[in-house]
């Protein structure tokens, strides 16, 4: 998943000091009244006459200034990548050379320059070749890049938003295509572009439902599990027994028995577990 650990957390700036309309108007009038007690005038009463039109006037002019104030806060927050947005967060990118693709949310284009900005400082580094992968397609959920020993096979693994994480013949291509243009791929080294789903996991498990539970709880297990393995999965994430088992343990099931596979899957940090066949065999119900 594209990293935005530099910018969670940041507080939201403040250029300058939020107020409450309350204290914005009580401000106005201290102003006011000590203005007014400077011409001989005395207000003192007057102004905190619920009709007195000196009294609306001032209200308008409070309501303006927590208006402008905070106005002021959010031109100086489009200004910043952590919290720019739309056509802000557009040109702000489009500083560090990152255009925007079709379909491509604020978050994904927001995280992509957080990479393009790394992977300027050197060409060749493992955010350099990131930042092209990641603007090959819109489908480019994560990146993995190492190098194959010490030579100059580098290995690009790609994981897919889409297909359960396996990226198809075309989105590899596309990758390929960005990483070996003449102005991204560094003239020593040899990318190879491949899926980073390496291992395959089959599932087997008996199921008991509760006595009231719909079968179509039972018929929507095998779906419900590999969606949750595309949606917290990826890159470098084990597949636990455990973890089978909490996910196949949905509401209105009773039991589950896990048979296969009989110990946890570890991966190294470049690669991601796919789901291969899921045997999900109903038992019966049991209380």
């Amino acid at each position: 998943m594209l990293d935005l650990s530099t910018l969670e957390g940041l507080p939201a700036p403040q250029a300058i000091t939020v107020t409450s309309e309350a204290d914005a108007l009580a401000a106005i009038k201290a102003v006011f009244v000590d203005l007014a007690t400077s011409y001989g005038l005395d207000v003192s009463g007057i102004i905190d006459l619920e009709g007195e039109p000196g009294n609306i006037q001032l209200q308008v002019g409070a309501f303006r200034e927590v208006l402008y104030r905070a106005a002021i806060n959010d031109a100086v927050k489009a200004n910043l990548l952590a919290f720019a947005a739309g056509a802000d967060l557009d040109h702000l990118a489009a500083f560090y050379d990152v255009i925007r693709l079709t379909g491509e949310t604020d978050a994904r284009l927001r995280a992509r320059t957080v990479v393009a900005i790394s992977g300027r400082s050197t060409a060749g580094s493992e955010d350099w070749y990131k930042s092209a992968a990641f603007r090959a397609s819109i489908r480019v959920k994560e990146v993995a890049v190492y190098r194959v020993g010490t030579g100059p096979d580098i290995r690009i693994a790609v994981l897919a938003t889409d297909n359960f994480g396996e990226p198809d013949a075309a989105l590899l291509a596309a990758v390929d295509a960005d990483v070996q243009k003449n102005s991204v791929r560094v003239i020593s080294d040899r990318i190879t572009v491949v899926s980073a789903t390496s291992a395959t996991v089959n599932v087997a498990a008996d199921i008991w439902l509760l006595p009231t539970t719909p079968m179509t709880v039972f018929e929507s297990l095998e779906a419900l599990l590999r969606q949750s393995l595309a949606d917290e999965g990826g890159l470098g994430f084990n597949l636990t027994r455990s973890w089978l088992v909490s996910k196949l343990q949905a509401p209105g099931v009773q039991k589950v028995s896990l048979t296969a596979p009989v110990t946890d899957t570890t991966v190294d940090d470049g690669a991601a577990v796919k789901l291969g066949t899921v045997t999900l065999t109903f038992k019966g119900r049991d209380r």
